[in-house]
């Protein structure tokens, strides 16, 4: 069994900051893409960010120069500073890590994505 726990959102003026984290727990015996995906009222889940095992990253356009994503390997935790928020950043964040377990590797499954419950990011005056 995984466990995602994720922390770090709350509420924060515009131009403020925040940071993110992620940890994965349980029978973990590989993660390959780390990922933090958004959701705000009335729209559709949206890439954030995203991270290798080799340390490739890919952001969406318009979190660019602002965000940073990064990961702990040795903690299975990936982070994600937020810098200069803007209100249209408000949303529930959620981070996705690709994973497979010892026990899944023994039977040859396909690796899985695991999503963390969401935390609630609000961007206001």
């Amino acid at each position: 069994q995984v466990q995602l726990a994720e922390s770090g959102g709350g509420l924060v003026q515009p131009g403020g900051s925040l940071r993110l984290s992620c940890a994965a727990s349980g029978n973990i015996f590989a993660i390959n893409v780390m990922g933090w995906y958004r959701q705000a009222p009335g729209k559709q889940r949206e890439l954030v960010a995203t991270m290798t095992s080799a340390g490739t990253t890919n952001y969406a356009d318009s979190v660019k120069g602002r965000f940073t994503i990064s990961r702990d390997n040795a903690k299975n935790t990936v982070y994600l500073q937020m810098n200069s928020l803007k209100p249209e950043d408000t949303a529930v964040y959620h981070c996705k890590l690709g994973m497979t377990t010892a026990r899944a590797m023994e039977l040859m499954l396909p690796w899985n994505d695991y999503w963390g419950q969401g935390t609630q990011v609000t961007v206001s005056s």
